[in-house]
């Protein structure tokens, strides 16, 4: 699975973002709004839309502003989110996901965003982009909510794989540190592992181990090691990066934006409850509207595929407009920052820890399928 770069340099004149029109459950017309708000954000970005031409034609045609900014690839098949991803890899050629990380493989596109079935966009990206030199397993990493300075932490994995072992933690570190240096601008970033308690006797054998093998690399790859964190840490300001293994970084995640809403439809009935709730709600409507934007989860949708030769945003797949444009706006900044090539040197630092020789098609296929399920 292991190789090189396989794909050419994007265009130096602008930066171009492939779009898979088709996967979200809200249709290419949502797909199509999200584009249009980040391309009026980014007057220097181009895009490549995956998907029926026949359909994304009209919608195209409807907004003028897209004009001589977006090239629509024919792509007649879909992804759903019922399939199989070693289906997928074996019949997807012709659907809208397979297309749009193949003008990432060419060089067309400088990064991916899909709202798709995330086993099959994993394992086509593992398949088509390839890992980088000495990644073992790739990651899914997500921005948090916090109470950090730069206002976010990044937690990975979020569900790439439900299994780590201590290297594998150690590869999210590495990976997680580049990420907080070139998303968030943290020169220093402080690394966390998540476990059960703070102390060091606490948690499974490959977190003690991942204790030790993290800590001793801090000096080399510049980042700050605090040890254990714990759940209540994650929206926290005692780490800029939280290291998970991916089942419980999905659990975690999706705990959080269900909570989210909670409290977003909790203090809507509570300032429904009477006359004075209702005016206490306008004397404190722009207060409450910061507040909606700072924990609305669609302002942070996009998970990033760290580990492969090319740049690959999950987009939640439920997502609306707004949310489509947040992860179409992160790989526009990862694309900008030349991210890929700098996450590949610090990987390849640490290249000799590597355990993974390469897994065939197949295999990558069954272990999407078994998260699938």
């Amino acid at each position: 699975m292991t190789a090189g770069p396989d794909h050419k340099q994007a265009s130096a004149e602008r930066f171009v973002i492939s779009v898979d029109a088709m996967g979200g459950d809200e249709g290419p017309a949502t797909v199509v709004a999200g584009i249009a708000i980040s391309a009026a954000k980014n007057p220097e970005i181009g895009f490549i839309l995956h998907g029926d031409a026949a359909v994304l034609g009209p919608l195209l045609q409807k907004r003028r502003k897209l004009a001589n900014r977006v090239t629509i690839q024919d792509a007649q098949g879909v992804v759903t989110m019922d399939d199989k991803p070693s289906q997928v890899l074996r019949h997807g050629k012709d659907t809208s996901m397979w297309s749009t990380i193949e003008s990432v493989k060419v060089g067309d596109a400088t990064a991916a965003v899909s709202c798709g079935n995330t086993g099959a966009l994993m394992a086509l990206s593992m398949i088509r982009l390839r890992k980088l030199a000495g990644v073992n397993r790739p990651a899914i990493a997500v921005l948090w909510p916090s109470r950090a300075s730069t206002g976010f932490n990044i937690m990975l994995d979020v569900g790439a794989d439900v299994r780590a072992d201590s290297r594998d933690l150690l590869q999210y570190a590495l990976m997680g540190t580049s990420y907080a240096r070139n998303g968030l601008g943290l020169s220093h970033p402080r690394v966390g592992l998540l476990n059960v308690g703070t102390e060091e006797h606490k948690g499974r054998t490959e977190l003690k181990e991942a204790y030790g093998l993290i800590g001793d690399f801090s000096d080399q790859a510049n980042y700050d090691f605090v040890g254990f964190v714990e759940g209540s840490d994650i929206p926290g300001d005692v780490a800029d990066v939280i290291v998970t293994d991916g089942f419980t970084g999905n659990v975690a995640i999706k705990t959080g934006e269900g909570t989210a809403s909670l409290i977003g439809d909790l203090l809507k009935q509570a300032f429904k409850y009477s006359i004075m709730s209702r005016l206490a709600s306008l004397l404190a409507l722009g207060t409450m509207k910061r507040l909606k934007t700072r924990i609305d989860p669609r302002h942070v949708n996009g998970g990033v595929f760290l580990g492969l030769n090319g740049t690959v945003v999950k987009s939640h797949g439920g997502a609306d407009a707004t949310g489509v444009s947040a992860a179409v706006q992160l790989a526009i900044q990862l694309a900008k920052s030349g991210f890929t090539e700098k996450l590949a040197a610090r990987v390849a630092s640490t290249s000799a820890l590597a355990q993974s020789d390469g897994e065939p098609a197949d295999k990558v296929a069954q272990i999407q399928d078994e998260r699938q399920a």
